[in-house]
């Protein structure tokens, strides 16, 4: 799955317009590395987003599309 509809799916950005500016900025690492929005994600990447002052580590579990909202939410990890 793209890291752009990865981020709206999970559920840690709101809009996918707002995780592609993100993106573009430079503000998304996925392990460590800038990562663009097209960028594939895969179960055990670490994502970094800085989105002003907070800043926001999830450990990605599941990479299918949720059915439900409550599937979105068991998609990433929180670690910070």
């Amino acid at each position: 799955m793209r890291l752009d509809k990865y981020l709206k799916e999970s559920r840690l950005v709101k809009r996918r317009t707002v995780a592609n500016e993100l993106c573009d900025a430079g503000r998304v690492m996925i392990n460590g590395k800038v990562a663009r929005a097209s960028k594939d994600v895969e179960i055990g990447d670490v994502i970094e987003i800085q989105s002003g002052e907070r800043m926001i580590r999830a450990e990605v579990l599941v990479t299918d599309k949720p059915k439900t909202k409550e599937e979105s939410r068991e998609m990433c990890r929180i670690i910070e």
